[in-house]
């Protein structure tokens, strides 16, 4: 599903990374990560955005398969997704917020747009 990006973890390790960050998206809104991160779950929530837009069963079970906690799903087929019923794309905004002090990696904000 996401892009080519490896972020330096297995592919198990990486997928399940990448559905607990998606769940944490849209149960809060906003999140603060690093740039990279931020990239990769960019994609992956987009896509579960445009999941909840088609408001079927299967979708909703797609959704399900991915997402963490049934009340996310619940939370993006009846409010985040009516939400963006007539927007095609680009759901969420990647803010630079500078380098972490520890290691100097680039941290950024992704956040659902507005």
């Amino acid at each position: 599903m996401p892009g080519t990006r490896k972020l330096g973890r297995t592919t198990e390790h990486r997928n399940a990374m990448l559905r607990g960050m998606v769940t944490l998206l849209l149960e809060k809104g906003a999140i603060e990560t690093t740039l990279s991160r931020a990239k990769e779950l960019r994609c992956v929530a987009d896509k579960m955005i445009t999941l909840g837009k088609k408001e079927t069963l299967a979708a909703r079970r797609d959704a399900l398969a991915y997402i963490t906690k049934e009340d996310v799903v619940k939370k993006l087929f009846d409010e985040i997704a009516p939400k963006y019923a007539d927007r095609v794309g680009g759901y969420t905004q990647i803010y630079k917020l500078g380098p972490r002090r520890g290691d100097a990696a680039e941290m950024a904000l992704i956040k659902l747009a507005d």
